[in-house]
Order: structure tokens, then sequence, then C-alpha cells
């Protein structure tokens, strides 16, 4: 037999079968439980998720002939009719290549006829967002009031392009990215069905480069088994897409965290000399400080961290010994690199530069830190520093304010206290973080 590709080969056929769209399954299941069945509806998400795989169960489970509670039983002849793509009653209109009027105006005669074996007659119109105002338009009273046996699935991939009375006419369901580990466990039970032996960071690295598709990831893999047969290793998938190892990546991370300039410079060195892609080094570090910034805010069992567990422990590790008013500013340092790169021509140069300023803001303090220092300071100390940050760096230095005469030993004693002041390690670090700054005088605090 023919070769059958992984993506199509281990497509869901039931509800059961959808990996990382649960708001979605829920919603179709109580529809098709209930009998609250709408009119139309709208499926929105990126590439390779299940949008059209999601239109196709739900048009087998509309029109089953022995569903199993919600799901689709398929074996009845309608469900393997749709499966196969000849079902006379459920029709997919490819909007990519049938955009005009003059395609519409064909499909919305036909629907005024009863489905000829099944309960409902099903359009699904993939990529609708090309479909023609015309188009649309011949479309709106049909949508609105469509004949009971008439339903309609449209799936695209560009939402913001769907007209605003389509819209307010359909259920809009949006699809999202599926989870890092919802993909790793995916590609562990295809690689067992398939007899294909491959490492946990192998399949961390397929399901990292896929970007939340399971499509993308099951392609690569599919692609590297035609490369390296039943064995893959982690470096087969680096070599074959250009990634860094999830290792080299912490490390990274870690060395922007401790500030460690040459420690980056030479990272981004052997990744260039390796043939990585520099472009997807900042998107993956943005993705790694943003994990460690919601382990920071709300623990490693938070559902909304997309991290395998051996990736936690690393976060767990890291965010110890960082605050996170400054993992905030790294993001913010990266998520303008991504932005830059898209019209960069030298990558390495700007990544380079753009990861010394974010290791510089890992090792500077924050206000908040800065804040809490001096009132810390003020707090279990006698003494009160009055720090004002000078208007220009150029400036010169305002003279202290002559003090007011006191007896010798008077003055020996304020001497001696205010040298033990400004020598306090806390004191130094407040002055060396602010650039310009001066101490204008130390005044005795009266304690109550």
């Amino acid at each position: 037999m023919s070769h059958v590709a992984l993506p199509l080969k281990y497509r869901p056929m039931t509800f059961a079968d959808v990996v990382g769209q649960e708001h979605v399954v829920r919603t179709l299941r109580h529809a098709i439980e209930s009998e609250r069945v709408a009119n139309a509806y709208l499926f929105i998400g990126p590439r390779g998720i299940g949008k059209t795989t999601l239109s196709r169960i739900f048009a087998k489970a509309l029109n089953c002939q022995s569903p199993n509670g919600s799901e689709p039983c398929g074996k009845c002849v309608n469900c393997r009719e749709i499966a196969a793509g000849r079902s006379l009653d459920v029709v997919e209109l490819d909007a990519a290549s049938h955009n005009k009027v003059e395609d519409v105006k064909p499909l919305l005669e036909q629907c005024q006829f009863a489905p000829v074996s099944s309960k409902y007659k099903i359009y699904i119109v993939d990529e609708c967002h090309m479909l023609s105002n015309a188009a649309w338009n011949a479309m709106l009273k049909t949508l609105e009031e469509p004949p009971q046996h008439l339903r309609f699935i449209f799936a695209t991939t560009e939402g913001d392009k769907v007209l605003a009375t389509i819209i307010s006419r359909c259920q809009r369901f949006d699809l999202r990215r599926i989870q890092t580990h919802d993909i790793v466990a995916r590609l562990k039970d295809v690689c067992a069905k398939e007899k294909v032996k491959a490492t946990d960071d192998a399949l961390l690295a397929i399901a990292r480069g896929a970007e939340g598709g399971m499509r993308d990831a099951l392609s690569s893999l599919d692609q590297l088994i035609s490369f390296k047969g039943s064995k893959i290793e982690e470096e087969d998938v680096l070599g074959v897409f250009g990634l860094v190892s999830r290792s080299a990546l912490e490390s990274l991370a870690g060395a922007i965290l401790k500030g460690d300039v040459a420690a980056i410079l030479s990272a981004i060195d052997s990744f260039d000399s390796a043939g990585r892609n520099m472009r997807r080094i900042s998107a993956e570090l943005l993705g790694h400080f943003r994990n460690l910034a919601v382990l920071q805010a709300l623990g490693p069992d938070a559902p909304s961290l997309a991290a395998t567990p051996e990736q936690v422990k690393t976060l767990v590790e890291q965010a110890k010994g960082i605050d996170p008013g400054r993992v905030f500013r790294i993001c913010d340092q990266l998520a303008e690199l991504e932005d830059s790169l898209r019209y960069a021509l030298g990558a390495r140069t700007l990544i380079e530069l753009s990861l010394i300023r974010a290791s510089r803001i890992a090792s500077t303090a924050t206000i908040e830190e800065l804040m809490k220092a001096v009132r810390a300071l003020k707090s279990s100390g006698a003494a009160s520093l009055e720090l004002p940050v000078a208007a220009a760096p150029s400036a010169p230095a305002a003279a202290p304010a002559p003090a007011p005469a006191k007896p010798a030993e008077s003055a020996v004693d304020t001497a001696e206290i205010n040298r033990e002041v400004l020598s306090d390690p806390a004191v130094t670090a407040i002055l060396a973080s602010l650039p310009g700054a001066a101490v204008m005088g130390i005044s005795e605090r009266k304690r109550a």
C-alpha cells in the first residue's frame, strides 16, 4: 500500500480524539445532546489546530445514523461518506479558489432542496475570509433564515477579515494554539504506533518548532522518520529544522539573568556557527521568560504555563534569584527585538545588542527594589538619606549646605557617623544604581 502522511493517517475522527480544544468540543457536544444546533458556526484560529477536522466531526455527529451519545459512530454509511469526502449532503467549499458570487449562487439554489439521506444538509466553507463582499452579501439572507435542514460551518485563519454582519449570524469559536506538552504527548502516542524510538528532547524540539500546530508537528515527525528511520535524537531535529536545544536555550536565559555578557556572546556565536535559525532565538527566549513571569505570578502548577515538567524545574530554579519587575522588563526588550528583526538585515548583531541590554536589565535594580531598600534603611537606622537625582548628568553636583557650628567633640562624632552611613553596602548600591545622584546631607532621625 502507498504511504499515508501522518497528519492524514492520525487525523481525529471523533471529539474524544481532538487535542487542545476542550472548550469548543464541550460546547458542540452539548449542542448535539440538547438539540440546540445553531444555523451557522464560525471556527477561527491559526493553522493546523483542528478547524477543518472539527467541522467534519461535527458534520458526522449531526448526520450519524447510530450515534454514541454526541459522538459519531464512524461505521454507518453517512460517517464513511463524510470521512471520504463523497457525501451528497455535506459539501466542502474551498473559498480560496471559489470566492466569487458566481461560485456561491449554485450552492444557494441547491440548499432549498432537502438532504438525500441525512438529517441535515451541511456546507463547510474553508478559508472563508477569502470570499468577496458580494459573495458574503449573497449569503446573508440564507444565513439569517435558513431552511430547517440547512447548516453552515465556516473556518478561517483570519477572523478579522470576516464581515461583522456575518459574524453576528454565526456562533463564533476561537480555537487556541495547542500546548507544547499536549503536542509531545500526541507525538509519543504516534511514535509508539509507528514503532519509532524518539527521545523526549527530540519530541520537545518538534513541538517547539510546530508553534502550537498539531499538523505541523506530525508533518515534521513524518519528515524526520524519512530522514533518520526508526530512531530520532534531539540533534537530528535541531539539524533539520535549525532549532536551538532546550538546554542551550535555558543556559542562554541563565546567562541573561546573571548579566554574563561573555557567555551571551559565546552562545550566539555557537548558534550562528552551527547554522541555527537566528530569528527564532528571540521568539523562543520570549516564550521562556513569559513562562518565568507566569510561574512567578501563578506558581508552577498554573494551567497557562506552556512548559514540560523538566522545563518547570529549570524555571523554578531561575525564578529564585530574579525580581518579577526585571522579568517583565526583559520580556519588553525581547518583544522589541522580535519586532525589529522583521526589518533588520544583520540579525546576529541586533540579537547580540538586545540580549546585552536584557542582561543589564537583569542586573540593574528596579524602582520598586530601590524604594524598598530605602524604606528598609530608614526604618532600621537612625540616619535618613536625601538622594535627589540630578536633572542632567553633566551638571555639577550641588555643594553641601553649610552645617551649623557645633562643638568640636560633636563634630567628630557626626563625621564618624557620616562615614559609617556612606560606607554601608546598601547605600553604596543605591548610589551606584542612580547615575547623577548626590548625597545632599545626612540628618539624625529622632526615635519615638
